[in-house]
């Protein structure tokens, strides 16, 4: 009897657009995404930084959750304090275990009359079914069929302001709905890079026409994965299924700032003990960032050890970062030994290579404030 076949890879609104424009393609989270395109990664990292890029993150899931009570049943399930938000509002924070550990990492919402939730593409299944089988009777979750694109850098406001006039204003971590040619579309300030920048929610049917009219631009270029990931890691961002997953805890992760005041006092919310307490004193490990010396990376499940040779933890995401210019890292060590300059060794092919404990992120975020703060 013959295996099956692997399933197709899935397709955003935008993987005509991306081949007619040379991308190497690649599957990821089960979709056919751009990994980079001709410039290749470098090139396209450095141009986000110091202008802006536009990500097709179509693959992310959109949902939406509706009914009276879509705020308690939501905060039931995550750390995160959801009633604080006002409409337009967004938080970031993540679905969690009974022993503390992430099963994903969303960014969600105040819509007004919903909550709109953006999570993981590798989870999304998984979120949908666990979310949807704690909402209480009159509660709904539904998946959305758009587009989502990420324009990031610094020129990122000045572009979108020319087709989406008043974009600019938007405050760090907010969200409005806005028109580019007649197209309604949801626009937040937000991104995975560290720059300032903008995440475009689209009519599916729509989404290769504003992006064409993005890319057409002066300021703007496509951007893969690559650049992305390179982008994120030296803003010390995690990328789920990496840095963060079921065997961590948001407070090991250093996202303890996720759970807001309320939600420290109430609890309430899965492995709310394990969470409170790690806050309270402190993780056995922390997410650290790791700065090996020369020119050799060290990726990820790379050993950390002491100088004495003793293993204290491992690398979760690693490589070159075109920004800094050198090799840059981050992962768990155990608390005793995650102070900021403290030399280690990296175990790179059987041979330790020296490296020191850094400080994330090892680029200064930019993100946008208002004028008023």
């Amino acid at each position: 009897m013959n295996e099956p076949e692997a399933a197709a890879a899935k397709t955003t609104p935008l993987t005509g657009l991306h081949r007619e424009l040379g991308a190497r393609m690649a599957p990821f989270a089960g979709y056919d995404m751009p990994i980079q395109y001709a410039g290749g990664i470098v090139e396209e990292h450095l141009h986000t930084r110091s202008a802006a890029s536009l990500f097709d993150v179509s693959h992310m899931g959109q949902l939406v959750i509706r009914g009276d009570d879509r705020v308690r049943a939501l905060e039931a399930l995550v750390p995160g304090d959801i009633a604080g938000l006002s409409p337009g509002g967004m938080r970031y924070t993540m679905l969690t275990d009974d022993s503390g550990g992430i099963l994903d990492d969303l960014i969600v919402t105040d819509v007004g009359t919903y909550l709109f939730v953006v999570a993981n593409a590798a989870c999304k299944e998984d979120d949908i079914a666990h979310i949807r089988a704690a909402l209480p009777t009159g509660c709904v979750l539904e998946e959305l069929d758009r587009g989502l694109v990420a324009l990031q850098g610094p020129k990122a406001a000045a572009a979108l302001t020319a087709l989406a006039p008043g974009a600019d204003a938007l405050p760090f971590m907010t969200a409005a709905p806005f028109e580019i040619d007649g197209v309604k579309l949801a626009i937040t300030r937000s991104g995975y890079t560290g720059e300032d920048g903008f995440e475009i929610s689209i009519p599916a049917g729509d989404t290769e026409r504003v992006a064409r009219m993005l890319l057409d631009l002066p300021e703007v270029r496509p951007a893969g994965l690559g650049a992305r990931d390179t982008l994120r890691l030296e803003a010390g961002l995690c990328l789920y299924g990496q840095d963060i997953d079921r065997t961590t805890t948001p407070v090991e992760a250093g996202l303890a700032w996720t759970v807001g005041k309320r939600r420290r006092a109430e609890g309430g919310f899965p492995g709310a003990g394990v969470i409170l307490d790690q806050i309270a004193s402190g993780p056995p490990r922390r997410r650290v960032g790791i700065r090996p010396d020369g020119r050799a990376p060290a990726r990820a499940h790379t050993t950390v050890r002491d100088v004495g040779g003793e293993a204290v933890g491992e690398i979760t995401s690693g490589g070159f970062g075109p920004s800094v210019g050198g090799p840059v890292a981050m992962g768990y060590v155990a608390a005793g030994a995650s102070e900021a300059g403290r030399p280690v060794e990296v175990v790179v092919r059987d041979k330790p290579l020296p490296a020191r404990i850094a400080k994330l992120p090892f680029v200064p975020h930019r993100y946008f404030k208002d004028r008023g703060g």
